[in-house]
């Protein structure tokens, strides 16, 4: 009898350790489901795992922050032209482009996915900014079981005409319209002057007249939401290739302050330093 639990009980042990010939079996089926999804995985991803795992490590300089430092230092109705080559460039990694009254520094990192312009705009008689943009654009690709990332971020200040400003209008909701399609064609005229020096400032020109023009539209045909655009949420809209989008515009007398967010920068709250999501502004009338 003593032998018989002895026995059983060399069996009990043999079963936890090595399960039974039906566990064994299960867990070599399930290496075997396991190995083949992963080399699945890899024939169809190629290269692009080992882009992924580059993806997921540091960016390296520049940062956002080192990106932002510039148009926080550039000052409306203050910075020169000196004051703006003094900092608006990184040599190593952007390329300057000038006209006789626009500068832009165009840069890209993680193979292309990443870009940014910095760009400042004076009056052809003047002597001090009037206008600053910087637009930040990452479309890390998509891959599987992950959500797409991708986002854009515009912010743009600029000084107003006072005509444009003064101008009598039916209701606030059509001046905010109007000041919309003028600053349109303001971005779209500084743009103009520096894309024959270099093309990728032309399309990034493009983005954003594409995306104010989606904005103009919706508020064609509802021009009761321009109220939204000073309100701190923003107006909130549709884009055809980042799906969701913000726009923000807010005045403190003629000076204009456009903030567009698109992609996961509505819901991550993307931002650099002293930007953050959508903050209360002063929207005078």
């Amino acid at each position: 009898m003593q032998g018989h639990n002895l026995k059983s009980q060399t069996l009990s042990v043999f079963s936890f350790t090595c399960g039974s010939p039906w566990d064994s079996a299960r867990r070599a089926k399930l290496w075997f489901c396991a190995l083949g999804f992963s080399l699945l995985v890899v024939s169809l991803t190629g290269c692009a795992v080992l882009d992924m795992i580059q993806l997921g490590s540091p960016e390296g300089y520049p940062s956002g922050e080192e990106i932002f430092v510039a148009y926080d230092q550039i000052e409306l109705n203050e910075s020169t032209a000196a004051d703006v080559l003094a900092v608006i460039n990184i040599p190593e990694y952007e390329l300057l482009s000038q006209s006789k009254s626009v500068i832009a520094s165009i840069g890209e990192k993680k193979k292309g996915y990443k870009r940014w312009l910095k760009m400042t705009a004076f009056d052809e008689d003047g002597m001090t900014v009037k206008r600053k943009y910087l637009l930040v654009e990452d479309e890390k690709p998509k891959f599987l079981f992950v959500e797409p990332w991708a986002y854009l971020k515009f912010d743009c200040q600029m000084v107003l005409n006072d005509e444009i400003v003064d101008q009598p209008y039916a209701n606030e909701n059509a001046r905010r319209i109007a000041i919309l399609k003028e600053t349109q064609e303001i971005i779209r005229s500084d743009i103009d002057q520096v894309t024959s020096d270099n093309k990728m400032i032309a399309v990034s020109g493009m983005l954003i007249n594409q995306t104010i023009e989606t904005v103009l539209v919706k508020l064609d045909s509802s021009p009761a939401e321009a109220a939204h655009l000073a309100e701190p949420g923003g107006l909130q809209f549709s884009h055809i290739s980042y799906d969701k989008g913000k726009i923000r515009m807010t005045r403190d007398g003629n000076i204009l302050t456009l903030k567009i967010w698109l992609g996961s920068a509505v819901k991550r709250k993307v931002s650099f330093k002293k930007q953050e999501s959508f903050e209360p502004q002063k929207d005078s009338n």
